[in-house]
């Protein structure tokens, strides 16, 4: 009898399933879409209805080929791609550019691979959805017209280079030059806090309370320099100090909800400081299946590109059995929690990120897993169980304290401290933050009302404001997922794209707009501004969404974006000047300012006088610090080709000097010997001269006053 013939995408998710079903079925992998729109025409034909002009990919041929003899003798064809838009787009492609016999041809779909699931889907095989492929294909078609018909634009008011504008792409280039304009033009403010360490007398353990203001008044107590903070710190130090009240209270702190695509991208950030497109590589491996020795090729989770926290309930069930077994009852909330909230234009109805077993605990297949494997299998295994677990219990304490001067000023301080009365899920994890937070102050000691206090001592400490922080790529994601900008399958690659095209850089884990990437934002929001628009570009996902549903017609959203974006093309064209983008210094040989210009070879610096002067030199990126060997600036370099990767910083000076250093210098000189100091990682810095180490200082603490 004819075997069953099977098609996926990847060769690794081709073994697992081959594992699984067994005998009777040819599993073999398309590696990818088999056609695509051309690379070198825009291959829409906009006068007849947008039509697609989809060519078959040359490296695909031969593996079309042997699809196609593999079908003509299979008893049925099961079309076994990814379970969302793009996995739909690329069956039909399939049974398209093969032309597969859809009399015995269905299509079947499962969020994880695992005996299980895969057999129940095979039961239930149905036809392929037109819905998602038609807007899977109008989204193609959306970016194939901004792309195509933008970059050119690009290429000649800009520079003509490796230059792209894309819909999705440069409404996350907007958000970073606007962050850093926030951070460029932030002017810090000076304030200074009082902290008092007090105690019960004669021998009790001492604490912190910290000074809120005056007794009566509900405006915090202004401290904005030294000396106002020295006249209150006069006021204290013989003042006599009394407990005025003490609340307790008892806060329920509930576990954070399993992983979407995009929670995982910014906990896999901030945990293990892996890339969003790093996170779904590993991620990708983890779901197609991984060789577990006797046991087989496994999937080790679920689907990792979902916008649902919904978890099934064997899934639920197995998780609170597992609990109630490690931990105890306590530990078992009285009813599986369900955790409502989809993000903003949630598509799939999928599941939450979440291992296919909790029976698969980390340590057990560990010695199957690469370290990056087995980092971000532990991460989604611990946050599916915590999610599953109960709320972690606080008691909390905050204590007023009235400070009576010898002049007949009161004073109100507060200290609060706190302890975890109940771990709950915070026994197994805790989720990691953009920020870091200061540290929560310890327990108490048992005070009462009425209770006269020692103090210690008094701590002045001067404060600045701080800038709005730079976007990290986890901060990126989550600003684009709560503005409803792109959708879990394109999150990595929009973050990899803006780095990609030379728009933005990472420094020290942040993300920094180049003077290119402000240049095209700049040109982008004067002359197209819904293509920059964040309303606008979330509309347009809405508008998919909608296709995907059955609720708009494709050529309907396609004709309702082109005719406005044509126009504002042809209007740009006419009325936008080439764009020389500033470089901040004058020529050295004629004193007219030298500006970036993009050339074969990248980005250098051009006298803006050119052809009458034609000085140029490399375009570097200026750090602020200067050269411990000759007092020259500086600056980024780039390996030559052929050499290693990873960019170095030397002396703009070089050859004359050759100093060079692989940390970033910092503009600040080190506060014990004044020498050159560098980026550690975690925001702290070490000298290069005495080895000093220690928090990374800021602007505002080298400004006047200090």
């Amino acid at each position: 009898m004819a075997e069953r013939l099977v098609i996926v995408e990847s060769p690794a998710k081709a073994r697992t399933l081959a594992h699984i079903l067994g005998k009777g079925y040819t599993v073999k992998a398309s590696k990818g879409h088999v056609r695509d729109l051309p690379k070198d025409t825009l291959g829409v034909q906009i006068d007849n209805g947008f039509r697609p002009q989809y060519r078959l990919l040359p490296e695909k041929r031969s593996i079309l080929k042997e699809i196609q003899e593999l079908a003509r003798r299979a008893e049925g064809v099961y079309l076994a791609t990814d379970p969302d838009r793009e996995g739909e787009a690329i069956a039909w492609h399939l049974v398209e550019a093969a032309r597969l016999d859809k009399g015995k041809t269905v299509r079947v779909a499962f969020h994880e691979i695992t005996p299980q699931a895969v057999q129940e889907a095979f039961r239930h095989p149905r036809p392929l959805d037109m819905r998602l492929v038609e807007a899977q294909q109008a989204r193609r078609i959306l970016d194939r017209l901004v792309g195509y018909r933008l970059s050119p634009f690009l290429w000649e008011k800009v520079w003509r280079g490796s230059l792209s504008a894309g819909r999705v792409q440069s409404a996350a280039l907007r958000l970073v030059v606007e962050r850093e304009r926030e951070v460029q033009a932030f002017v810090p403010q000076e304030y200074w806090t009082i902290t008092a360490t007090l105690r019960q007398p004669p021998q009790g353990a001492p604490f912190p309370a910290r000074l809120v203001g005056r007794v009566g008044e509900k405006e915090r107590l202004p401290l904005p320099d030294r000396d106002a903070a020295q006249r209150v710190v006069e006021e204290l130090r013989d003042a006599s100090y009394r407990v005025e009240g003490v609340r307790r209270k008892e806060v329920r702190q509930k576990p954070p909800p399993p992983f979407i695509t995009s929670t995982l991208q910014q906990e896999a950030w901030r945990k293990l400081r892996f890339s969003a497109r790093q996170t779904m590589f590993i991620a990708q491996q983890l779901y197609e299946g991984v060789p577990l020795g006797d046991q087989g090729v496994v999937g080790l989770i679920t689907y990792m590109r979902t916008d649902s926290t919904h978890v099934a309930a064997p899934a639920q069930e197995e998780a609170r059995e597992y609990i109630r077994r490690r931990w105890g009852e306590e530990y078992t909330p009285p009813t599986p929690p369900r955790y409502a909230g989809r993000v903003k234009g949630a598509q799939e109805a999928h599941e939450a990120i979440r291992p296919t077993s909790v029976a698969r605990e980390p340590a057990l297949v560990q010695p199957h897993l690469s370290p990056d494997q087995f980092r971000l299998y532990d991460l989604i295994w611990k946050r599916f169980l915590a999610s599953q677990m109960a709320d972690a219990l606080l008691d909390t304490v905050s204590v007023d304290i009235h400070a009576r001067s010898p002049s007949g000023a009161a004073y109100l301080l507060r200290a609060t401290g706190g302890r975890v009365a109940f771990p709950g899920f915070r026994a197994l994890y805790e989720e990691g933050k953009d920020e870091p937070e200061e540290e929560g102050e310890g327990d108490l000691p048992p005070l009462r009302p009425g209770e006269v206090l020692e103090c210690l001592g008094l701590e002045p400490a001067q404060h600045f404001t701080q800038p709005p922080p730079r976007y990290t790529e986890a901060s990126l994601i989550k600003a684009l997922e709560e503005k409803g900008i792109g959708r879990p399958s394109t999150y990595a690659p929009i973050v990899s794209t803006i780095q990609e095209r030379g728009y933005v850089r990472r420094e020290d884990g942040r993300l920094v707009p180049t003077p290119l990437g402000m240049a095209v934002n700049d040109l982008l929001v004067e002359y197209f501004p819904d293509i920059v628009d964040y309303a606008f570009t979330a509309h347009m996902e809405e508008e998919l969404d909608a296709i995907a549903e059955g609720k708009r017609e494709r050529v309907e959203v396609l004709r309702a974006f082109y005719q406005p974006f044509a126009a504002a093309l042809e209007r740009a064209r006419a009325q936008a000047r080439p764009v020389s983008i500033p470089a901040g210094e004058e020529c050295e040989r004629c004193g007219r300012p030298m500006v970036v210009r993009g050339g074969r070879y990248g980005l250098f610096l051009s006298c803006s006088g050119f052809p009458e002067c034609r000085n140029a030199k490399p375009y570097r990126v200026k750090t602020g610090a200067l050269c411990p060997q000759c007092g020259g600036e500086l600056v980024e370099r780039k390996p030559r080709r052929g050499q290693r990767r990873r960019a170095f910083y030397g002396c703009a000076q070089y050859p004359a000097c050759n100093f060079m250093t692989t940390r970033r210098p910092l503009p600040h000189p080190c506060p014990e010997c004044g020498g050159l100091l560098v980026a550690l990682r975690g925001k702290r810095a070490q000298c290069l001269r005495c080895r000093w180490t220690g928090a990374q200082p800021s602007e505002a603490a080298f400004g006047e006053g200090v």
